[in-house]
């Protein structure tokens, strides 16, 4: 009696052991339930391409004017004037030593809701850089506008919601909070949110815009500022932080190690919390980043990326869990803006 195979077999061994470009079109199946089914195995290769790429991206740094720029083209946020050197040309310097092959810039408050800057360097850089817009929650709702705008014509892939800059008493999960998350989503866009202060207050907020909005990706910036617990306090922020892996849609960076740690570089007191959140969220939610120019005083760049793969060891973590945590996951996250290796 002849073997019969199910289709989706079939069509899997076909793939695997023959591929689509050497067969004739005329050849393949028509049918909507095939041309389905390649659509399906096309999205879980593009993914697992993602996970296995040599390439590392950080996923988090920022850019702002030199003093020159500043000067003639690009200035500052009044009272946000920096210390630090965080232009662009220095951070190719810092990126090409490390090895490092893309980022995500995140808008500086340096230059506020000024976006200027940001976007003269992802014009210049398209293949290297892709950007995150600052939200703007002004009461009279022009940072919409502005947001629709910074993604639609800018290029921006991102936007960042810092609960501080929202008008005095209220949280971001009033009108203008819900309309602006609501649309990222809508643009298909993650919002990250800055939570300098502590995830216990703004937990909330957070899980309440995602469960409203389940279509709108979300990243935890610098671990919510989560610390290795020492107090209950910061063992309940820990515990939340652990919580929001319930939502699909959170992805966490494993950033700004400095930030985070209670030690010096190489931050060992992070591979426990670390482990932890592997195991809660998976590898393909969690991406590192850098933090620039903020980690160069710290530690410096290159080392900022060394810590990771040490942390990761200590942690037990495979060699595929590392290779999404340095740049597949992000690239998953992002389709498109970085050809895999």
């Amino acid at each position: 009696m002849a073997l019969r195979l199910r289709p989706s077999i079939l069509v899997h061994s076909t793939i695997t052991s023959i591929g689509f470009g050497k067969i004739p079109p005329h050849l393949l199946p028509s049918s909507p339930h095939f041309q389905l089914l390649v659509a399906k195995m096309s999205s879980s290769d593009a993914i697992s391409n993602a996970a296995s790429t040599a390439k590392v991206i950080d996923s988090h740094l920022h850019v702002w004017a030199s003093p020159k720029e500043a000067s003639e083209k690009y200035p500052y946020f009044p009272g946000q004037e920096p210390t630090l050197t965080g232009h662009t040309d220095f951070l190719i310097e810092c990126m090409e030593e490390a090895g490092v092959d893309g980022a995500l810039i995140v808008q500086p408050i340096n230059h506020k809701f000024d976006h200027s800057y940001v976007t003269s360097v992802l014009k210049r850089y398209p293949s290297k850089f892709i950007g995150c817009c600052l939200a703007n929650p002004a009461d009279d709702g022009s940072g919409i506008k502005q947001l629709e705008d910074l993604v639609s014509k800018d290029g921006y892939c991102a936007v960042r919601f810092n609960p501080y800059l929202w008008p005095s008493g209220q949280k971001m999960t009033n009108e203008i909070g819900k309309v602006m998350f609501c649309k990222a989503g809508e643009l298909r866009i993650p919002v990250g949110f800055m939570c300098m202060k502590g995830l216990n207050l703004h937990f909330s907020e957070i899980e309440e815009l995602c469960t409203e909005f389940p279509s709108t990706p979300v990243l935890i910036d610098h671990m919510g500022f989560c610390k290795p617990p020492s107090n209950d306090d910061e063992t309940l922020a820990f515990s939340k932080l652990l919580k929001l892996a319930q939502f699909p849609q959170v992805h966490v960076k494993f950033s700004a190690l400095f930030r985070i740690s209670r030690e010096q570089f190489p931050y060992q007191d992070l591979s426990s919390p670390f482990s932890q959140i592997v195991s809660s969220y998976g590898a393909s939610r969690i991406m590192w980043g850098s933090d620039f120019p903020f980690v160069v005083s710290e530690c410096g760049y290159k080392e900022a990326k060394e810590a990771i793969s040490l942390i990761a060891r200590q942690a037990g973590l495979s060699d595929s869990e590392l290779k999404w945590i340095m740049g597949g996951t992000i690239m998953k996250l992002f389709q498109r803006h970085w050809v895999s290796s």
